[in-house]
This record gives C-alpha cells, sequence and structure tokens, in this order.
C-alpha cells in the first residue's frame, strides 16, 4: 500500500486509495477532504501544464475551469486547518475594547520596539478586527526586528493566499514564502511552498518554479529523519500526476516526441526513488515497496544496495531520534548529544540540519548560536550561508555581545561593504548589552576591523582618520553612555586606551600621542599598579626614547603601592646597563628611600595587626570570664523559691531578656517552696515595686566552681566524630515539637536506613531546637542534605553535613551562588502574602521558569524576597524587562538579573565594641547584639551618662549599656533604699 504523506499531492489516477489508509478518528475527516481538495487542485494544474507541452491532441481541461480556479481553491484548502473561523460580533462593546486594547499596544511599541508580546497581542487583535492593511503592515515590523516563528508565518501565509487575486499577488506571496524560509528551517513552510507553487503551473515557467521550489525543500529539509518524508512524497506525487496526466496520450506520439515527454518524465520518478531510498529517513521500507509495486522493471542492484546502506544509517541514528521523541521540549541536551554524535561523523549537510533542527527549539540559547556559526566559519565557509546564519543569531540573542563580534568578523571575512559594517555595528550598540564589558568588547572588535582597513605606509589617510574618530569616540561613548547605566566604564584598566596608544606609537610612529595617552591612563587610579608602569616603559623602550625611559621609571618608583621592589630593581637595571654615575647615585637614592618607607609602613601594620591580635584574646578571656559568672548567677537564681523564680519569670517578662535565649533555657524547679521566713524576707523585697532587688554575687572562684559543676551536670550527646560522613546536623527545629525521634524519623528514611536520631535536651529535659541523624551508609546522607529548608511544623528545617567546627572554622554551608547568575532573577518588594505558585504563574508568562525560592527568615516566614530562574538568560533579560515595577496586590515589585555583592567576611566576635568605643564582652548585648526591647537592669539613678554615639552606618546608633561587672561592683542597696532614691524625684 502506497503511504501518503498528510498535505502531499497526489494525481487524479490516485484519488481512490486504500480503504486501510482512511481516517482512523472521526476528527481526522476535515484532514481528508482538504488533501482531496488539493489532489483535484494538482491534477487540473498538471493536466493544464501538459496540454500545453504536448499540443492540441490532449483534451481541454473541464469547461469552466480557469487556471485562477486552481489557486482559490488551494487558497481554500491552504486556510481550512488555520482560519479562525466566523466572527461573530454581538456585542458594541466588545469592538470598543478591542479598539482600546489596540491603541494601547500600539502606543508601548512606540516606547519600547523589541517588546516581542506586544507585537504577537498587536496582531492577534488586528486580525480579529478584520484590519487587513494594518495587519499586514504590523507583521511586516515584527519580521523586520525578529524572526518569526513558524506558526505565525503559517498564518501570514494563509491570509495573503485567501486575499491573493493575480499574479501580481502571487508574486507578493512568494516573496513572503522566501522571507519564511529563511527564518528558521520548517518543513511545514517548505511544504506549503511547493504546494502553493503548484497553483501558478500554468504561468509561464510555472512548471521549472515548482521543481525549483521542491529541489530547494530537499536541500534544506530532504535529509529530515521524521519530517523529510513528506516533502520526498509531495514531489514525487507531482512528478508522478504528470506522468499520469501524460499516459493516455503517449501511444500517438512518435518515437523521438515519447522520449522527449513521457520516457523523461518517467525517469524523473525513477530518480525521486532513488535518491529517497539512499537516504535514512523512517518509514523507507515502505517507501521501497512502493517502488517495487510502481516501477515495471525490477529494481537495480546499485539502488538495492544504497537503500541496504540507508538502513544500516537509520539504525545508528534512531537512538538519537527516539531520544528527541521522548524527551519534553526544548530537548536542548539531547539535540546537544546528536550534534556531537554528527560532528564526529563530518557530514556538512547533515550536520547544519541537526543545528536547525536544535534551534527551532532552542533559537534563545547563545552558546548554540555560537557553536553553530563556529562550524560555519571553520567548515562549510558558504558567503551567503554564513551571513545568514550570523544575522538570525543576533536577530534571535542580541543581548549576546559574542554573536555580534563574531558576526562583525563574518562580514569583514567575506568582503561585506564597509557601510554595510558600520550599520551593522550601529545596531550592536543599540542592542541592549546587560553589561559594561560588553560594550567595551563590541567597540573593541570594531576598533580592530577599522585598525586592519588602513594602510600605515601613508602618512595620512582617510581609513587613518576614522580610525582615530572611532576611538576618540568610544571613550566618549563608555563615559557618558555606559558610565551612566551602569556606573562604570567597563574598563578599567583602559584597554581601548592602551590598544590605541600601541597603534600611535607602533604604527603612526606618533609617540607625542602615544605619551599623553598614557598620561590619561595613570590619572585614571592605574598609577599605583606596577604592571601598568612597566607596560608604559616597554613602550618608551622599543618606540621612544632613554630619557622618557627613566622618567617613567622614577615616576613608577614613586607611585606603585602593589609590587615596588619589583619597579626599583627594572630602574637599577636600566641604570646599570645604560645609565651614568650620576644616574646611578639617583636612582639608589630614591629607590633605598622609597624602599625604606614601603618597609616602614609595613612594620606599622603588622605592629597594628599584633596589638589587635593582642586585644582579641584579651577581649576573648574576658568574655570568658563574664560567661562563666553569667552561669554561675543563673545556678543561683535557680536555687531560690518557687515564689521567688516566679517574681524573677515576672521581672524578666518586664524588662526583657537577651534575644538570643531560647525558651528552653529557663529552669523552672519543682518542689522547691521557701521557708516561711524567706519567703516573708522574699515579700518584703518585692511587695513594694513588684520587682526583685539585686542579687548578691558570689566572688568568682565560687561562680567559676559552680559554672564547672552546671556543665558537668548538663546531659551529654555522645557523638562519634569517625562517623560524620553518615551524619547530618539538623537545627532550627521548634522548641515545642514533641517527640523529635518518632517526627523526624518517617521524614529521613525517605532517603535511607536511619541508624540513629539523637536529639539536644536541656538539663530540665526540653528540646533544644537540634539533633544528629545518623544513618547507615553515606550516600543515605548525601540525600538527606536534599531536605535543607522543608517545613517541619511551620519552620525551616537546616540541614547540613556533620563538622566538627572546632577542626574547621571557617567551615560554612551556603546552597546558593553569589556569582552573577544571568539566568536568574531577583525579586524585591512582594507582598508576604504572596505564595510561590502565585509568583510563578506571573512569571511563567515570559518563559520557562525551572525553580522559584522565596526568601524565609528563620521562623518561615517571608521576607518579600524571592529569587526566579528560568530555562536560559533570554528569558530572564524579558522578564526583567516586563516585570521590573509591576504590582502585585497594591505592591510595586522590584526585578533584577541576580547579582549578589561579594559576601564580605562577618566580623569576628572579638572584634566588637561598645558605643563609646571601648571593647566589650559579647555576652552583654546576648548571641545576636542588643534586641530593640532590651533594657538595662540597673535604675536610672544609678546609671552614669555615656557619650553620646553617632548613628551607626545600617541603622540607628546602638543604645548605652552597662556590663556586669559594673552592676555587681554597685554598693548593695535595700528595697527600701530604691524607694527613697525614687521618692526624692
Amino acid at each position: 500500500m502506497r503511504k501518503m504523506a498528510t498535505a502531499a499531492a497526489t494525481s487524479a489516477s490516485e484519488a481512490e486509495a486504500d480503504p486501510k489508509a482512511g481516517p482512523t478518528a472521526e476528527g481526522e475527516e476535515d484532514d481528508v477532504k482538504t488533501a482531496r481538495t488539493r489532489r483535484k487542485v494538482l491534477s487540473r494544474a498538471v493536466a493544464t501544464a501538459t496540454y500545453k507541452a504536448v499540443g492540441p491532441g490532449w483534451d481541454q481541461p473541464e469547461e469552466g475551469v480557469s487556471e485562477s480556479d486552481g489557486d482559490e481553491e488551494y487558497a481554500m484548502a491552504s486556510s481550512a486547518e488555520s482560519s479562525p473561523g466566523e466572527y461573530e460580533w454581538e456585542y458594541d462593546e466588545e469592538e470598543e475594547k478591542n479598539q482600546l486594547e489596540i491603541e494601547r499596544l500600539e502606543e508601548q511599541l512606540s516606547i519600547n520596539v523589541y517588546d516581542y508580546n506586544c507585537h504577537v497581542d498587536l496582531i492577534r487583535l488586528l486580525r480579529l478586527e478584520g484590519e487587513l492593511t494594518k495587519v499586514r503592515m504590523a507583521r511586516q515590523k515584527m519580521s523586520e526586528i525578529f524572526p518569526l516563528t513558524e506558526e505565525l508565518w503559517l498564518e501570514w501565509l494563509h491570509d495573503e493566499i485567501s486575499m491573493a487575486l493575480d499574479g501580481l499577488d502571487r508574486e507578493h506571496v512568494y516573496d513572503l514564502f522566501e522571507k519564511a524560509v529563511k527564518d528558521y528551517i520548517c518543513p511545514n513552510i517548505w511544504l506549503e511552498y511547493g504546494q502553493y507553487s503548484v497553483g501558478g503551473i500554468g504561468q509561464k515557467g510555472g512548471l521549472e518554479k515548482v521543481r525549483s521550489v521542491f529541489e530547494r525543500a530537499l536541500s534544506s529539509v530532504g535529509l529530515h529523519m521524521t519530517k523529510g518524508l513528506a516533502i520526498w512524497e509531495a514531489y514525487r506525487e507531482f512528478e508522478s500526476a504528470i506522468v499520469e496526466a501524460a499516459r493516455p496520450i503517449a501511444g500517438f506520439l512518435s518515437p523521438f516526441d515519447r522520449e522527449q515527454t513521457f520516457d523523461s518524465q518517467l525517469e524523473k520518478v525513477h530518480s525521486l526513488f532513488r535518491r529517497q531510498l539512499a537516504i535514512p529517513l523512517y518509514d523507507m521500507e515502505a517507501t521501497f515497496a512502493e517502488y517495487e509495486e510502481w516501477s515495471e522493471d525490477p529494481i537495480p542492484e546499485s539502488v538495492i544496495q544504497n537503500y541496504n546502506k540507508a538502513l544500516q544509517q537509520l539504525e545508528r541514528y534512531k537512538p538519537y531520534e527516539e531520544a528527541l521523541l521522548q524527551a519534553e521540549s526544548p530537548r536542548l541536551a539531547e539535540y546537544q548529544a546528536y550534534i556531537d554524535f554528527e560532528m564526529k561523523i563530518g557530514d556538512p549537510a547533515r550536520v547544519q540540519l541537526i543545528f536547525e533542527r536544535a534551534l527551532v527549539e532552542n533559537c534563545l540559547v547563545p552558546d548554540l548560536w555560537i557553536r553553530y556559526t563556529q562550524f560555519l566559519d571553520r567548515q562549510l565557509k558558504v558567503k551567503d550561508l554564513v551571513l545568514s546564519v550570523h544575522n538570525r543569531a543576533v536577530r534571535n540573542c542580541p543581548w549576546t555581545v559574542a554573536l555580534w563580534s563574531r558576526y562583525l568578523l563574518a562580514m569583514e571575512r567575506h568582503g561585506v561593504d564597509h557601510q554595510v559594517i558600520s550599520v551593522t555595528f550601529e545596531k550592536a550598540l543599540s542592542a541592549g548589552f546587560i553589561q559594561a564589558t560588553d560594550y567595551v568588547e563590541i567597540w573593541q572588535a570594531y576598533l580592530d576591523y577599522l585598525r586592519r582597513r588602513v594602510d600605515f605606509k601613508q602618512d595620512s589617510s582617510k581609513e587613518l582618520e576614522e580610525l582615530r574618530s572611532a576611538f576618540t569616540r568610544a571613550l566618549e561613548y563608555l563615559k557618558q553612555e555606559v558610565e551612566e547605566r551602569f556606573n562604570e566604564s567597563g574598563d578599567p584598566s583602559c584597554m581601548i586606551m592602551q590598544n590605541w596608544a600601541r597603534i600611535e606609537a607602533r604604527l603612526c610612529n606618533n609617540m607625542q600621542k602615544a605619551r599623553e595617552l598614557w598620561d590619561s591612563i595613570m590619572t585614571k587610579g592605574n598609577a599605583k599598579y606596577a604592571n601598568m608602569w612597566l607596560e608604559y616603559y616597554n613602550l618608551e623602550r622599543a618606540h621612544g626614547d632613554t630619557q622618557h625611559c627613566r622618567k617613567a621609571l622614577h615616576r613608577a618608583v614613586q607611585c606603585t603601592s602593589d609590587y615596588p621592589e619589583h619597579v626599583c630593581e627594572v630602574l637599577l637595571t636600566m641604570e646599570r646597563t645604560e645609565g651614568t654615575l650620576e644616574d646611578w647615585d639617583i636612582a639608589v637614592q630614591k629607590t633605598e628611600t622609597r624602599l625604606a618607607r614601603v618597609n616602614e609602613q609595613r612594620i606599622k601594620a603588622a605592629e597594628k595587626e599584633a596589638a589587635f591580635a593582642q586585644q582579641e584574646e584579651e577581649k576573648a578571656e574576658q568574655r570568658k570570664r563574664a560567661r562563666a559568672e553569667k552561669k554561675a548567677l543563673k545556678k543561683k537564681k535557680k536555687t531560690r523559691g518557687a515564689d521567688k523564680r516566679k517574681a524573677e519569670e515576672d521581672d524578666e517578662k518586664e524588662w526583657g531578656d537577651d534575644e538570643e535565649e531560647q525558651p528552653s533555657k529557663r529552669r523552672k524547679v519543682e518542689n522547691s517552696t521557701p521557708p516561711a521566713g524567706e519567703a516573708q524576707d522574699l515579700e518584703a523585697e518585692t511587695g513594694l515595686f513588684g520587682k526583685s532587688a539585686p542579687v548578691d554575687v558570689d566572688p568568682p572562684s565560687k561562680q567559676k566552681e559552680r559554672a564547672a559543676a552546671l556543665k558537668r551536670d548538663m546531659p551529654k550527646v555522645p557523638h562519634d566524630s569517625s562517623k560524620d560522613s553518615i551524619t547530618v546536623f539538623v537545627s532550627n527545629l521548634p522548641y515545642s515539637l514533641g517527640e523529635p525521634d518518632l517526627k523526624l524519623r518517617p521524614l529521613f528514611e525517605a532517603c535511607g536506613e536511619v541508624a540513629e536520631i539523637r536529639p539536644i535536651f536541656s538539663n530540665r529535659g526540653d528540646f533544644r531546637g537540634y539533633c544528629y541523624v545518623e544513618f547507615k551508609e553515606e550516600k543515605s546522607a548525601l540525600q538527606a542534605l536534599q531536605l535543607d529548608r522543608k517545613t517541619v511544623e511551620g519552620r525551616p528545617m537546616f540541614v547540613s553535613p556533620c563538622v566538627d567546627k572546632s577542626k574547621n572554622p571557617d567551615f560554612k554551608v551556603f546552597r546558593y551562588s553569589t556569582a552573577l547568575e544571568k539566568h536568574k532573577l531577583f525579586v524585591s518588594g512582594l507582598p508576604f502574602s504572596c505564595t510561590k505558585e502565585e509568583l510563578e504563574e506571573i512569571c511563567k508568562a515570559h518563559g520557562t521558569v525551572k525553580d522559584i525560592r522565596l526568601v524565609t527568615n528563620r521562623a518561615g516566614k517571608p521576607k518579600g524576597l524571592a529569587y526566579v530562574e528560568y530555562e536560559n538568560e533570554s528569558q530572564a533579560s524579558q522578564a526583567v524587562l516586563k516585570m521590573d515595577g509591576m504590582t502585585i496586590k497594591e505592591n510595586v515589585i522590584k526585578v533584577a538579573i541576580s547579582n549578589p555583592p561579594q559576601r564580605k567576611v562577618p566580623e569576628k566576635p572579638e572584634a566588637r565594641k561598645a558605643p563609646g568605643g571601648a571593647m566589650v564582652p559579647r555576652q552583654i548585648y546576648g548571641a545576636r547584639g542588643k534586641g530593640r526591647t532590651q533594657l538595662s537592669l540597673l535604675p536610672r539613678a544609678l546609671q552614669r551618662p555615656s557619650v553620646t554615639v553617632t548613628q551607626a552606618e545600617n541603622g540607628p546608633a546602638p543604645q548605652p549599656a552597662v556590663t556586669t561587672s559594673a552592676a555587681t561592683e554597685a554598693p548593695k542597696m535595700s528595697n527600701a533604699d530604691f524607694a527613697k532614691l525614687l521618692l526624692r524625684k
């Protein structure tokens, strides 16, 4: 049975097909009717062409059927699938709403012509309104800026075909097809092109036009293993239709005429079968069977050999094709593997085809375009093909500077006119690069091109003046345009000015201009770098004179701060080789003076660092002692009666406590009722104010003993450091988590067999919010790290490797990148009620969202920040343009490319200072500094006024505090003494 392509043209004699080839579902009936209409059109067109070719012996076409009828019927058939149907306008309000939206979109495009989605929406609304002229103009403008997708082209082509009335309109449609096949390689567009050209077969040169289109289609997509079959069958069916139309009159022709018409046409069909069977295509077995059935002669042995060879090749390609069929779009990894396979085989045509197939789905991946253009530049080197692909690359990814640089090189390599290259460079400047360095790179590429145009044998030329003007313009552009946008020029080392100076010195013999440029370079903050001075010195050494070399080195000795010894050595070496005794003495004096000053500065810096380290040690010792005193004080408070404990808890609640102190650390003492006398004393002390008086503090020696005893009483959690590789540390768990072992075990058993879960409890048995989870295997521990930030009873659980920080003090786990990520966005200003699903719904309109991370605090509460990861940088760039400044739930959000600032090393605890500038122990402010609600426990009447402190860099100035030692050294006062102080006020 002959297997027909869905849209392939077929002859009238084959209108009755095998019933097995009919539709398998009711939904395919429309496709079958469309195919029959196309077959009828093709048969009539072929019959007309045959009649004109063989003369009046052939019957006239059916009465009433003209050449234009074929076009009309084809237009109906082509647009049958894509036509949106009849629009019903029931409400004028809907028309008015559409008109307002059209005006809004047109205004938006006047502001930002690169808004892709705005173009698409405008075309859709104009088409809906029936504005044929406007929709044609809108499509034209969009096609000039962006390459259009296959769907957009087919919709445009079908609309134009339905409106084509005469030969001029047909030529316009032909031009559109030519533009469409240049954007991407699309088999469906080529198939439509071939079928439409059949409608003009009756015109002059129509037959040659059809064959030309089909031959080009085979060259473009004939090797496509899954979709190339439709092109081959459509072409073969067209030639077969001509054979069938000429068969009835073949017997009436002379042998010569028969050979010129019928036999030669028959050979064309044989040739198409043989060419197709030599190419590995899906379902080629059915094609071979069809050839056997169609051919009256036995199939030649050479054809069978080529067919078998193609079958073997098909088996090698099938794994890659099946991987593409099974994967989801855009299937970049599968295409990359396929490309690698084709590159190893080395067939240029097949390599080109697989690149084109990959780019249809990954047109916004710059690396793929770079690899493709590199292959064409180095392998094929065909001018039209290479320049066409480069042009398509920069239209798809205009923000990628590497593509523009390669485009300029390719145009120069193939001898493109200078004016065209200059226009292309101007387009690159307006492409909107995302980094300042990108502008430096594109300017450097253009300046290199201009330099290669100059004939430096001439003292002056138009090209040389253009080069100098371009250098001047580049420096002004970087200073004004780029620096204003990015707050940096992108060229801190002044590479463009260095290149200009080299050209002036080496090629133009203009050292005066080169020296002026280097003076400007040094004034831009580069005078402290030794390598900059040595670069200038080498230029003077090669093209200047000894006097200027000496002058440059003397300045370098005075200014260099990174490697002064090296500069001094270069100066002494030059004077030893060329200088006089006086020059040598001056050089020695300057170098010794400079190095002595440098050594003095280094000694001071070392002493300062040593003093700072000593202070750090002293403060650490102070903190250690203060911590022991604090623990001893807490232990003494614990021994008091239940009533006194309750009063202390009320005092802590009223006055505030250390922000970092956990609820589980507050001791509760059971069955500890104080004696009656002690209770009376307690009542006398607290009766007036409801607050406890200062507690007597034992000497430091007793406090240390009690602290040591308290530490011995704390429950120990044994941990074998040799099992760190199979253990994870879990923290930030809720303190209220009852039976942590039972609740956490099902969660971690999903990662592997759990050997033991060791939760950490306080001395009173309260859970402290963290635990150790030990597994049987190391891979289970690694998999458990994926549970990091998983919510447990409303709090994000932190899961990290088990590392002994005493041996690895700098160890810190941070899961996310701190460098520039062009495919990831940073979103701020989000409402706290915004969920991950709501944000994803907004972001996915601009590309494929791979991941969204809402930033939360340790309690799991949102901070109004998020990171959105897209599939590639182009989608991220498009999302920035669309989402920045968007309003979400009355909040205006800010969106930018993720580029976190450099993570600074956290300030060491020893470096903390009191508001007055003196070093203070950390325990005064707690583990996280003084809280906003924390107050001093010493009455204001006893406080000494502190020195006024300036406001801190980030936030309000810290409040003065009183150290523990100061509090303990104050005179002991009774409750009555405190009352007198207050009554005196």
